[in-house]
């Protein structure tokens, strides 16, 4: 026997959505009551899709139903869940063609000096850059920039809220570090940290590049999982010392890189403070962290060392008062990170011709 579609509605309107307060047929979340072949259906729409209610509201209409008119009346597979269509994704970085992470197996070992003027050094190629500044607990990029202080301006565009990268020596910035002070300790849980980085990649106003340097944190953790995740890497480079306590953990970087989880190509190795040359003895040469650690670990592996930078103190000096050295013509520094710039832009050409375009990661628990 069918039931008045008027007296159902009065025995669901009892049930309340628990986070609105709001009865489900006042607040038209009862999309449809119909019979089939003899027996109740009932159509519920939610709002989203991850309303962590629908099973306790459905629940509760069988219960609602079967108690006021008896056992069965309305069986709980016959109560159907609507929920609206996701929105099309944004396409992220859709005018970036090659993004390249810079990582590091441990701290210490110059990866952001090493990133800053890779940056620097591909911007004076004529190409168009971009930093990312992904090591949200110890933002270097502004200062060795020599932008502390700078805040980003922001825009509204068909309601996404886009973030404007600080311009400086041609490169396009974006950091952590310019919505703090300086002093500020970043105290952040894991998915506060990788939320700040969506930002940074999603919400940055980065237009057309030729490249996109990532300044990951040191090691392997949630940031690095985030980044596959959200963009295709076309590549990541591995900066280390050379000696063997760095090298240990640069082999734990590439297995996470390179494993079949993440996929994401190694471009190569580049060996930081690979010896100390004192200025006044531009000819000598002190190894003093070890000789050619990364060069014979490249080999063993079968990864490229792209490049090998000197221990020199106006490196130091350059971060330290923002202008990076490779600003500087004519200096053993700077030609070292303009050579390094070219054997990257080597292998960059050549992991893409050689081989598919990265796809973002998709990790799925078991």
């Amino acid at each position: 026997m069918e039931i008045q579609k008027e007296k159902i509605l009065e025995v669901l309107e009892e049930i309340r959505h628990p986070e609105t307060k709001e009865g489900i047929v006042s607040s038209g979340m009862v999309s449809d009551i119909s019979y089939r072949e003899d027996e109740l259906w009932i159509g519920l729409k939610f709002s989203r899709a991850n309303d962590p209610f629908i099973q306790s509201i459905k629940k509760a209409c069988v219960r609602a139903i079967n108690g006021t008119y008896g056992e069965d009346t309305l069986l709980k597979g016959h109560i159907q869940v609507l929920v609206p269509e996701p929105p099309p994704q944004r396409e992220i970085l859709p005018h970036v063609k090659n993004i390249v992470a810079v990582a590091s197996g441990k701290g210490g070992v110059g990866k952001s000096t090493v990133a800053v003027n890779l940056a620097v050094a591909l911007a004076q190629s004529g190409a168009s850059v971009g930093l990312i500044d992904a090591d949200v607990y110890g933002p270097s990029i502004p200062k060795m920039f020599d932008v502390e202080g700078k805040r980003p301006p922001a825009r509204s565009e068909d309601g996404v809220e886009w973030i404007e990268p600080i311009e400086k020596y041609g490169v396009k910035l974006l950091s952590v570090g310019f919505f703090i002070k300086p002093e500020d300790a970043v105290i952040w849980r894991g998915p506060m940290a990788t939320s700040a980085l969506k930002q940074l990649i999603t919400q940055g106003d980065w237009g057309e590049l030729d490249y996109l340097l990532i300044d990951l944190p040191p090691g392997t953790g949630d940031v690095h999982l985030t980044m596959v995740q959200e963009v295709p890497v076309t590549g990541v480079v591995i900066v280390s010392t050379p000696q063997d306590v760095a090298l240990a953990d640069v082999i734990k970087g590439i297995n996470m890189f390179a494993g079949e989880k993440i996929n994401v190509p190694v471009l190569g190795l580049v060996e930081n403070m690979s010896w100390f040359t004192p200025e006044e003895l531009p000819d000598n040469r002190y190894y003093i962290f070890g000789k050619d650690g990364c060069k014979k670990l490249a080999e063993k592996m079968g990864i490229p060392l792209l490049g090998q930078v000197p221990l020199v103190q106006g490196i130091r000096e350059s971060g330290d008062s923002g202008r990076p050295v490779t600003l500087s013509a004519d200096t053993q520094s700077g030609d070292a990170f303009r050579l390094l710039s070219e054997e990257l832009k080597k292998a960059l050409n050549k992991r893409n011709a050689e081989q598919d375009p990265t796809r973002k990661v998709e990790l799925t628990k078991k």
